[in-house]
């Protein structure tokens, strides 16, 4: 296997890759560069669209439309006109977004919406999952788990019998039982675990974004730990991908066959050593893999539109 370096500038804060099937593009977020971004590898174009706040999801809608979490809300971007209207704003009651904002997240096969957020300083877990659904004549929003710090790793095994969910500081993914006719979600359980950060100790990092494959591997970017791991569906860990910076942040599987496998990776805070060496952190890099991944699930939007 070959890992590149995608001819792309740093992002501050990339997350939330996704491949789109019918632009055979690129798409991902620059939550701290308040950005989102479009690439096409075989034409080289680069397209951005700035966001009044964080943005820290998004998924394709039909029509060339994302669908878009930003720090208080669902939103609905117009690629081409590049207009912005919100869906549906976050209680405020419960989502203070002086502490909190959206970050990871992706549609289910049934085409809703699930973001999780990210609570900073880090004084209680108070982030949570939210699930965005169209419904007649609107769009409803649901808090659907809690107790998390910093909500990742948001994914869907092939079957729709299980969706993870990580909480990044506790170096932990959680499983929980899905219901995809439903959308609902119980029985959670740890399903895999890292050892924390020690002084002098060698340091794995942490669980970051995800993605899985068509066999239900699940494939996680380890923030600070300079690496991507492939974990089977029981948690074993099957390959481990060196990266060449030390905060990868999420994958996505892209182009036609869906093998291969972009990464996004972080720059917001790092020492400057890192900002200036030859592969820069905030880099985004493809690496071609044996096993396709699925592809990208589009938000259903059109019951309320």
């Amino acid at each position: 296997m070959s890992l590149q370096t995608l001819p792309l500038p740093p992002s501050e804060l990339g997350e939330s890759p996704f491949w789109h099937p019918h632009e055979t593009s690129l798409y991902w977020c620059d939550i701290q560069g308040k950005r989102v971004n479009a690439w096409a590898p075989a034409s080289g174009q680069l397209c951005t669209w700035d966001m009044p706040s964080e943005p820290g999801c998004c998924a394709p809608v039909a029509g060339k439309k994302l669908v878009i979490g930003l720090r208080d809300g669902f939103y609905l971007l117009d690629t081409t006109s590049s207009a912005l209207a919100c869906l549906a704003l976050l209680p405020p009651d419960v989502h203070d977004t002086r502490v909190l904002r959206l970050n990871d997240g992706r549609c289910d096969s049934a085409g809703r919406f699930w973001a999780g957020s990210v609570i900073s300083p880090r004084t209680a877990p108070d982030a949570a999952l939210w699930r965005l659904e169209a419904a007649p004549g609107g769009f409803r929003v649901q808090k659907m788990a809690g107790e998390n710090f910093t909500a990742n790793g948001l994914a869907f095994s092939p079957d729709d019998r299980w969706l993870y969910w990580s909480n990044t500081p506790e170096h932990r993914i959680d499983r929980f039982a899905f219901d995809a006719a439903t959308g609902s979600i119980e029985s959670r359980a740890p399903w895999a675990t890292f050892p924390p950060k020690v002084a002098g100790e060698p340091y794995g990092g942490r669980p970051d974004g995800a993605a899985v494959d068509v066999q239900g591997n699940y494939w996680v970017a380890m923030y600070e730990g300079a690496c991507v791991l492939q974990l089977s569906p029981a948690g074993q860990v099957l390959q481990r991908v060196a990266m060449p910076v030390p905060c990868p942040t999420m994958v996505c599987f892209g182009g036609d066959d869906l093998r291969t496998l972009y990464i996004t990776s972080a720059r917001a805070g790092r020492p400057q050593a890192e900002l200036d060496a030859a592969i820069p952190a905030g880099s985004l890099f493809s690496l071609p893999v044996e096993v396709p991944g699925l592809p990208v699930n589009f938000f259903q939007a059109s019951a309320a539109m």
